[in-house]
């Protein structure tokens, strides 16, 4: 089955946004002190990673490859998510708020996917992926909210 360019671009966003989870995931078990917290955030960096690849695993079974590379966006993104981490404290609370902020494109990226018209065999993917990330936002809301 060949794949529109409107699936890839939305499948290739999300990966980005996975690249983005894993990217600012990593970055926080690094700034925060708290070991149940680096604990989380690893577990939350592990998870995007296995959803890139089941993205991409998706792809090719539509018989397109991801060309594995980052978009400038979030190559520039994520090198924003250094600079952030640099400047702020480490501070429990704000390393939550950026990971909820991180959350927010995430679940927005999910919802958008779910809108559009996608093959099959990719729909329960991404709602399952969708779900795993709405999970995550609210956990770390709560974890935020108890800050």
């Amino acid at each position: 089955m060949e794949v529109n360019k409107e699936v890839y671009s939305t499948v290739h966003h999300l990966i980005e946004r996975c690249k983005d989870g894993v990217k600012g995931y990593k970055t926080a078990a690094e700034d925060v002190e708290d070991q149940d917290l680096k604990d989380l955030f690893r577990k939350y960096a592990v998870q995007r990673d296995s959803m890139i690849t089941e993205l991409q695993d998706q792809l090719h079974k539509m018989g397109k490859m991801d060309d594995e590379s980052s978009s400038i966006e979030g190559t520039l993104h994520r090198a924003w998510i250094d600079i952030k981490a640099a400047l702020s404290s480490k501070d429990r609370k704000r390393i939550l708020e950026e990971c909820e902020r991180g959350e927010d494109y995430a679940v927005k990226a999910y919802e958008e996917a779910m809108e559009k018209s996608l093959p099959g065999e990719l729909k329960p993917v991404i709602a399952q992926q969708y779900q795993d990330v709405k999970n995550a936002h609210d956990h770390i809301r709560s974890l935020r909210d108890s800050a």
